[in-house]
């Protein structure tokens, strides 16, 4: 059978992979080892609970598609389709710490059952609205008395390494964990962390602890390998100690404070509260039009978003690059229930596809496909800020959506001075007569807003 529709990062999974089929989201369950897994975790009535608990995408099992019969598969299972998928290095603290929670829940509530999991990688998690979800099925395995937790070096390099440079050093790990995929290596971060946080006895047993014995094992020879692995033993009641300890600690990190640069841009805008209102009008009625999912760029703390999400659109992903922003907009789409997820962007650089093949981990342009686009006080920031041409910068955000709505602030903006204010204007074709032809080389003008004694144009297009 050929790979098909075969998602990309599934592909490590021997027991079983993942396939978008005509719409559709569904996993092959391989026969044999994997297959009597994956009846047990069913008949024990775990997937069950675990998606009652909001923990678990959810599944049923279907007939197999005519287009991926294959005789190795035991079972095919459908899951729902989620709005977006987001991998770990664009999730601002707030999002990772709630993913390295539900990872650890969804541990502990496997062992209550009898299961354990074979893995602790963050991409198994994703998120509906701010919610996150468990999704890989069948790394959930029969627990054995006394084994080892397989996945803590793994937790510890895509969840709790990350968290810790945030709370104990200030630093986003974003650019790091998209450069290595794999995590924060315990020996790379325990090198990083200052004394104060090493007494921490979390941090002692899962860093430096972890540090030393991953130095240990690579100087070990294979049969003292398999000596220390038959000696060592982990009863459950401890190994479940371990887990609580853990998630009472992470519960307990916070993220960097300090000032934000853009963070403060809905207090320090030029716009009145009239033409804020003229202005999340504007957005409404676009997001009445197309109803659909709506692209966010430049979301802030989410004020437009919210708007999009009145006025009809089904939901929303917020991208900014403010990580100060995106918690307080995460802790609004908690508070407000709203189907809002805000992810960290780097506009002038987005991820790529990478990974094995270049195809492991889809790129943003590849994921980012919506039913319409909304980009405010965007522009001059990859424009001017980035030197970024004004007409790409206009391409790349309508290729995005069919329908949207761009901002462009003339250069006489406050916003626009303060990017200029300490460095020479190289910048010809950064001028409204620009703007409009690179919008209509790629679709049509519907409408338009003048906000700001004239300075801030707000187009809605439709390609």
């Amino acid at each position: 059978m050929t790979d098909g529709g075969r998602v990309a990062g599934s592909f490590r999974d021997r027991a079983g992979q993942v396939y978008r089929h005509e719409g559709r989201i569904l996993r092959s369950v391989t026969k044999g080892a994997a297959a009597a897994a994956y009846e047990a975790a069913r008949d024990a009535g775990l997937y069950g609970r675990l998606v009652k608990k909001g923990l678990l995408v959810g599944l049923k099992e279907v007939e197999a598609p005519a287009a991926l019969a294959c005789d190795d598969v035991a079972y095919w299972l459908e899951h729902p389709t989620l709005p977006f998928i987001s991998h770990p290095y664009e999730w601002p603290f707030a999002l990772w710490k709630k993913a390295a929670i539900t990872q650890l829940r969804v541990h502990l509530e496997a062992l209550k059952d009898g299961f354990t999991l074979s893995d602790a990688t963050a991409y198994n998690i994703q998120f509906d609205g701010v919610t996150p979800r468990f999704i890989d099925h069948l790394s959930i395995q029969p627990y054995e008395e006394g084994e080892a937790w397989v996945g803590h070096y793994q937790f510890v390099s895509q969840f709790l390494g990350p968290l810790l440079l945030w709370d104990k050093v200030g630093i986003a790990p974003n650019h790091w964990m998209r450069g290595a995929l794999e995590g924060i290596a315990p020996e790379d971060l325990a090198k990083m962390l200052p004394w104060k946080a090493k007494w921490s006895p979390v941090v002692l047993a899962h860093v430096v602890g972890l540090a030393a014995l991953q130095k240990k094992r690579l100087a070990t020879t294979p049969a003292e390998a398999r000596a220390a692995k038959e000696k060592a033993k982990l009863p459950k009641a401890r190994f479940v100690a371990i887990l609580e300890g853990l998630k009472a600690y992470i519960e307990g990190l916070q993220p960097p404070g300090g000032e934000s640069v853009w963070g403060e841009y809905a207090d320090n805008t030029s716009y009145s509260s009239d033409e804020q209102q003229q202005k999340a009008d504007f957005i409404g009625k676009l997001a009445a039009d197309t109803k659909g999912l709506t692209f966010d760029i430049g979301c802030n703390s989410g004020d437009y978003s919210v708007a999009a999400l009145e006025a009809g659109a089904s939901r929303v992903i917020g991208f900014d690059f403010d990580h100060n922003a995106l918690n307080l907009a995460v802790s609004r789409a908690e508070q407000e229930k709203l189907a809002f997820t805000p992810i960290w962007l780097d506009a002038a650089n987005p991820s790529p596809d990478q990974g094995w093949a270049e195809r492991e981990r889809e790129g943003f342009a590849r994921r980012v496909r919506g039913d319409a686009m909304v980009a405010l006080a965007v522009v001059h920031h990859i424009a001017i800020g980035r030197n970024v041409p004004l007409d790409e910068v206009v391409g790349w955000l309508m290729d995005m959506a069919p329908d949207g709505i761009i901002e462009f602030p003339d250069k006489q903006d406050n916003m626009v001075k303060t990017l200029l204010a300490m460095r020479e204007d190289i910048f010809d074709d950064y001028t409204e007569e620009d703007f409009r032809a690179a919008i209509e080389k790629r679709g049509r003008i519907v409408d338009e807003l003048r906000l700001v004694d004239g300075h801030r144009l707000l187009v809605r297009y439709s390609r």
